[in-house]
């Protein structure tokens, strides 16, 4: 099932336990504005390349819309639709005052020198700088972006607009970016699998993990666990996978990653095949790869006790129901990888204030926002008698619904 036809239907049933009228609900749905762009750009060559650039903008009742930007290859419209909306929810569930949005151009950001990505980049911010900004939308880095990519677009912004640092999210400390942006997402991770296992009179100290990718938010998670106590037994990347049933030196690991730019051949763990990472024997499964990795076809395999999605949509609906039959309980994405765009909110309020936070702030509020959060979710699930990830779609669909009809927005 695609990313798009998954969140429509998670918002309808929140929809549907919430009692939204049908106008409301149709109206919280349709984007508020989709733009497609073509850039043309010299290459180093001399000849010129066109690629689209585009962005979705789905929701603006709660404030300016927030999403990455993201260069690939493949870039379908129905899943950035889909991630658009999914960040209106996201952002709503968090409590910060941001809508949802996401973007990119259809580009193979490895075939493209770093003075053409330039290029490209600032020809795309020249075409919607009228269409972004401090109030309005506020891009961030995605698949193929980075802050190098969020300081080209700020500077090319600022030169319509005046510097602007609060315009994008994401950037290098030197340009206004926040300390602990980095690890911001695997932080939050950390808190919300705390907040989960407290729930159940747990702690992460001893708790046996699996983690599936090992980019940003995998191996900071990882090493955050790791110091908690928690045991890391698998991990796997798009090198391969590797276990120790003892638990992973993750330290000499991430060492090892940084020199071989992959988990294979980390002496510290046996090789596996990547495709059983899954289904590895653990207490806790973080999938922080890809979309769609939880299907029908492993979801009954699978050991974990506990799902924390740190990447976006990792499970299918149909592994959902299987997975709750058997007493899974699964954290929700919108909740559980929101720590990334809670810190995003952080660097925009820091740039908007002009006033630097310390790591240890930041680090400390993403927490209160994160337990917070968790409470928020719960007290849905009680009110609604439903899951965790209803709970998170109640809670977020609801915020924006309000504010929505507070407005007079409604149809």
């Amino acid at each position: 099932m695609n990313a798009l036809v998954a969140t429509n239907r998670n918002f309808k049933l929140a929809a549907r336990l919430l009692g939204l009228d049908s106008k409301l609900e149709r109206s919280l749905l349709i984007p508020f504005r989709e733009i497609k762009v073509e850039c043309t750009i010299p290459k180093d060559d001399g000849s010129l390349a066109s690629f689209v650039g585009f962005r979705v903008q789905h929701d603006n009742a709660r404030g300016p819309m927030k999403g990455g930007i993201r260069y690939h290859p493949e870039v379908d419209p129905d899943e950035v639709n889909a991630l658009a909306q999914l960040m209106t929810w996201k952002t709503a569930v968090a409590n910060i005052p941001y809508g949802g949005a996401k973007g990119g151009i259809g580009c193979d950001p490895g075939e493209l020198s770093v003075s053409e990505l330039e290029r490209l980049t600032r020809v795309f911010t020249q075409k919607i700088h009228d269409l972004i900004g401090i109030h309005t939308d506020v891009p961030a880095p995605d698949m193929g972006t980075g802050p190098q990519t969020m300081a080209w677009i700020l500077d090319e912004y600022s030169k319509f607009h005046g510097y602007s640092p609060a315009v994008v999210t994401g950037k290098p400390i030197d340009l206004g970016g926040s300390l602990g942006r980095d690890a911001a997402t695997g932080r939050g991770v950390l808190f919300a699998t705390e907040a989960l296992l407290n729930e159940h009179g747990k702690s992460i100290s001893g708790q046996r993990f699996v983690i599936q990718g090992f980019g940003n938010v995998g191996s900071w998670a990882a090493q955050l666990i790791h110091q908690s106590g928690g045991k890391i037994v698998a991990v796997s990347d798009i090198s391969g996978a590797i276990k120790n049933s003892k638990g992973l030196d993750i330290p000499s690991l991430l060492n090892h990653v940084k020199e071989k730019r992959g988990v294979k051949g980390f002496n510290g763990g046996d090789p596996i095949d990547p495709t059983s990472i899954l289904v590895e024997d653990c207490d806790i499964l973080i999938p922080a790869a890809l979309g769609g990795v939880i299907n029908r076809e492993n979801a009954n395999d699978i050991k974990a006790k506990f799902i924390i999605e740190a990447a976006n949509h990792p499970t299918d609906p149909e592994a959902d129901t299987i997975l709750s039959k058997k007493g899974v309980v699964i954290l929700p994405d919108i909740y559980a990888n929101s720590g990334g765009v809670t810190v995003s909110y952080f660097e925009w309020v820091q740039n908007i204030q002009g006033f630097l936070w310390d790591e240890e702030k930041v680090n400390n509020e993403l927490r209160t926002y994160m337990t917070k959060g968790f409470k928020d979710v719960k007290e849905m699930c009680k009110t609604h008698n439903c899951d965790l990830r209803m709970g998170a779609f109640t809670l977020g669909v609801n915020r924006v619904a309000r504010a929505t009809v507070l407005r007079g927005w409604e149809a």
